[in-house]
């Protein structure tokens, strides 16, 4: 098989269940709750480590921010044998109920990215596996991991369209900014993020299965509310054990979606 472009990895690189974080420097922390693991390749934004948990076969490969370098891993994965996806990110929120540190699943998002229109019209959903899903809730379960299910807005920009002037650079804003976030709050959405469309639009098309998880940051209102923007420093973005248990939970539901498909 050939040597894949972004990520460098070949078939037999990677395991059938691959994790996904964002940041490279969150696989090797993922990865070292496992039973064993090795790095397979590293380039770019994309590192992969591939080793078992609990004796099942799992990958872990970084995307990036954003939909389209999400698209390339999915692409580049799926080629070389990868057939479940589940994202773990961090992620803010417009839900009171839901505090810093806990553990947001998706079942579906909003499709506020440009990359998933390039696969498939505005109309198509995009949603979650739902045998994907309910590894992701017993796994939580069983972790006694705090969590919430719900939809999260997967957008392109991670400054703009904030619920008040100033967040982007030089104070820029546009007035249909205004409501938007307040919309959303209305509306139920639980996560803000900027990858999951994509995940779950690809999966979909493949014939493939997905679900995504992300440790909660911030309430984005209240944010702007008392700071006026985010900080990264005030919140979990650096704290290792919500990622840790995220980790945890995830690759607890490959163990449980394994024991499924086998």
């Amino acid at each position: 098989m050939t040597l894949q472009y972004h990520i460098k990895c070949r078939e037999g690189d990677v395991a059938p269940y691959v994790l996904l974080p964002g940041d490279p420097g969150r696989v090797p922390l993922v990865a070292a709750g496992w039973d064993e693991a090795h790095k397979v390749a590293e380039n770019r934004e994309y590192t992969t480590y591939t080793g078992t948990y609990k004796g099942v076969p799992i990958s872990c490969t970084s995307t990036g921010i954003g939909c389209p370098s999400t698209a390339i891993a999915l692409e580049e994965l799926a080629r070389v044998g990868a057939r479940v996806f589940i994202r773990i990110g961090t992620c803010g929120t417009y839900l009171d109920q839901v505090s810093n540190g806990d553990l947001a699943i998706f079942d579906a998002a909003m499709r506020f990215d440009g990359t998933s229109q390039l696969y498939a019209p505005p109309e198509f959903p995009a949603v979650a596996s739902i045998e994907v899903t309910q590894a992701l809730i017993e796994a939580a379960k069983a972790l006694d991991a705090r969590y919430h299910v719900g939809i999260t807005r997967s957008a392109d920009s991670f400054y703009a369209r904030h619920p008040q002037p100033g967040s982007s650079f030089d104070g820029f804003w546009q007035s249909n900014w205004a409501q938007y976030m307040m919309d959303l709050k209305r509306l139920g959405v639980l996560g803000a993020e900027m990858e999951a469309s994509i995940i779950f639009v690809l999966a979909r098309v493949w014939g493939l299965r997905a679900g995504a998880c992300a440790v909660v940051l911030d309430n984005v209102l209240k944010v702007m509310e008392d700071n006026g923007h985010f900080d990264p420093q005030a919140g979990f973005a650096h704290d290792r054990e919500p990622i840790e248990t995220m980790g945890k939970v995830a690759s607890e539901a490959v163990r449980r979606l394994h024991k499924q498909d086998w």
